[in-house]
């Protein structure tokens, strides 16, 4: 892949702000050289020195887990960073687009949007896989990413892995990127292991899902280390604290606890989606291969508005492309799901009466 016909010229020759870790990136010595409080903050704790702007210890940690070279990590406050820096990247405004499947996340079309490029459409089909046809007879000149989320979001399913792979090979100068924020709930490898044979990939992940650290907003792409150099270049210098970063690698060293979290949200989907599945009052269920199932009920609206009375709070998705009727739920905790199925039932049955 030529990655300097892909990024945007001026930022080959950029020239990136030097912190002062840049400068000195050890951990002991009389730091006088960043202006910082020579003292513990007014916490009590140590958070008065800047944090590794590029997390290296925690890209080690992390790079034995998912079998990568630390080079090939990105991390960032959440995936939505690496999403905005992939597209200022890439895209110069108004010249270049991107394309996207919907319904999927519409942090690319925002991210897209802000930077003034253009945004081209292919729905996914009927059953919420990629027409082919459709990608390869919109695809053009100023293409630089096609975005594929998998699992996908708001309908919860795996896209077909030769899909993906039938894209990546057939656009070896364009980025794919593969958002795989819910990988940990399916039953399937990660694009990751395709990394070393397809330089025009990038994988996203997230630490919100499955490790539950929504809060602490941690997303990675993991990609060829020319383009990772490229987004180090024009993040901001600090992008992640350093309790979040104590707190991933933290974390990091507790997978079992991860794993144990999977098995029981999966549980808790399968038996979510059988009950869902007995009532008359749903019309379908899409497979789902994450922690959510979209569902299509009658009069899905009047529904979503009776729960959210009772402050169960679920998503509309009723006017999104593909998803009438629908509803996304959250798989919850067995009792949350209880809770939920109940107050279901009631509205329903007091339709019926």
């Amino acid at each position: 892949m030529n990655f300097e016909a892909l990024i945007r010229p001026h930022l080959l020759a950029l020239k990136p702000y030097s912190s002062a870790r840049d400068e000195y990136s050890g951990t002991e010595g009389i730091f006088l050289d960043a202006n910082e409080n020579p003292f513990e903050s007014v916490t009590g704790e140590a958070h008065n020195r800047y944090p590794d702007p590029y997390q290296w210890e925690i890209k080690k940690k992390l790079a034995g887990i998912k079998n990568v070279q630390p080079e090939n990590i990105f991390l960032g406050n959440g995936s939505d960073e690496p999403i905005d820096l992939i597209l200022k990247a890439t895209c110069e405004p108004k010249e270049n687009n991107i394309l996207i499947l919907p319904p999927t996340y519409g942090m690319y079309k925002v991210c897209a949007d802000i930077q003034q490029v253009e945004v081209i459409e292919v729905p996914l089909s009927a059953d919420f896989q990629i027409d082919m046809d459709g990608v390869f007879d919109t695809v053009n000149t100023a293409t630089k990413i096609i975005w594929v989320c998998s699992p996908n979001n708001p309908s919860g399913n795996l896209i077909e892995p030769g899909s993906i792979l039938q894209l990546i090979k057939a656009f070896p100068e364009k980025l794919i990127v593969v958002d795989e924020a819910y990988i940990d709930f399916a039953d399937t490898a990660s694009f990751i292991e395709k990394l070393e044979e397809f330089p025009n990939l990038v994988v996203l992940q997230t630490f919100s899902k499955a490790w539950g650290m929504a809060g602490l907003r941690l997303g990675v792409a993991y990609c060829n280390p020319f383009l990772i150099k490229i987004l180090n270049k024009i993040k901001y210098p600090y992008n992640l604290n350093i309790l979040t970063q104590h707190k991933l690698l933290e974390a990091l060293g507790n997978e079992k606890v991860k794993n144990e979290f999977v098995k029981v949200i999966i549980k808790n989907r399968e038996e979510l989606e059988s009950k869902l599945s007995g009532f008359s009052f749903v019309k379908n269920i899409v497979k789902s291969d994450s922690n959510m199932l979209l569902v299509k009920f009658e009069k899905a609206k009047e529904l979503f508005e009776s729960l959210l009375d009772k402050k169960i709070i679920i998503r509309d998705r009723t006017n999104v492309i593909l998803c009438e009727e629908s509803l996304r739920i959250t798989v919850g905790s067995q009792e949350e799901n209880q809770k939920l199925l109940e107050e279901i039932e009631g509205f329903y049955s007091k339709k019926a009466s």
